[in-house]
C-alpha cells in the first residue's frame, strides 16, 4: 500500500519540524547563555586573587560553552591517547583504585596534565552534570570523577592561573 500526503498534510509537516528545530536551536542557544553567564559570574572581583578551585570552575565553564569538554573515563581515556588533551581533572574521592590508576598512567604516559580535585560531585556540577533551577542554583548534580578539558575555549584569568599551576607542579 503506497501512502500519499496531500499538499496540505506536507506543509503543517514541514511547518511542525521547522518549528521544533528552531525551539531546538533556541533551548541549545539559551543553555550555552547560562553556562558563559556563570563562568563570569563565578569569578570573583577585581583585585581580588582567585584561587586554583575557582579558577579551575572558570576554565571548565568556558570549556563546557566552547564544546571542548571530555566527561567519563571512556570519553577520558580516547581523547588522552589522541595526544589531544589539554588538562585532565581527576575527583580524590573515586573509591575505585583502578579507575585512578589508569588515569594517572594514561596522563603520564602521554605527557597530559594531571589535576585533582576533592569531590566528585562538585567536578560533576562544573562540568554541566546538573540540573540549573530558575534561581541559578544547581540541583540535581551528577557526580564525575574524570573531565578532560581538549579546548579551553577563551582566555581567562582563570586559564593563566591553572596554566601557572600546572607549570609548577
Amino acid at each position: 500500500m503506497h501512502a500519499t500526503l496531500t499538499c496540505m498534510e506536507l506543509y503543517s509537516h514541514t511547518l511542525i519540524c521547522g518549528l521544533v528545530f528552531i525551539a531546538t536551536i533556541a533551548t541549545i542557544e539559551t543553555l550555552l547563555m547560562i553556562f558563559r553567564e556563570e563562568a563570569e559570574v563565578s569569578a570573583p572581583a577585581l583585585g581580588e586573587p582567585m584561587d586554583l578551585m575557582t579558577a579551575l570552575q572558570v576554565v571548565l565553564k568556558k570549556s563546557l560553552a566552547h564544546d571542548g569538554l571530555v566527561r567519563g573515563l571512556h570519553e577520558a581515556a580516547k581523547v588522552i591517547e589522541k595526544h589531544a588533551a589539554q588538562l585532565c581533572i581527576l575527583a580524590e574521592d573515586c573509591n575505585q583504585t583502578d579507575y585512578t590508576k589508569l588515569v594517572k598512567a594514561l596522563c603520564a604516559d602521554h605527557n597530559c596534565h594531571l589535576v585533582t580535585v576533592p569531590s566528585a560531585k562538585t567536578l560533576g556540577e562544573w562540568a554541566g552534570l546538573c540540573k540549573i533551577d530558575s534561581e541559578g542554583k544547581a540541583r540535581k548534580v551528577v557526580g564525575c570523577s574524570c573531565v578532560v578539558v581538549k579546548d579551553y575555549g577563551e582566555e581567562s584569568e582563570g586559564l593563566h592561573i591553572v596554566q601557572e599551576h600546572v607549570k609548577s607542579n
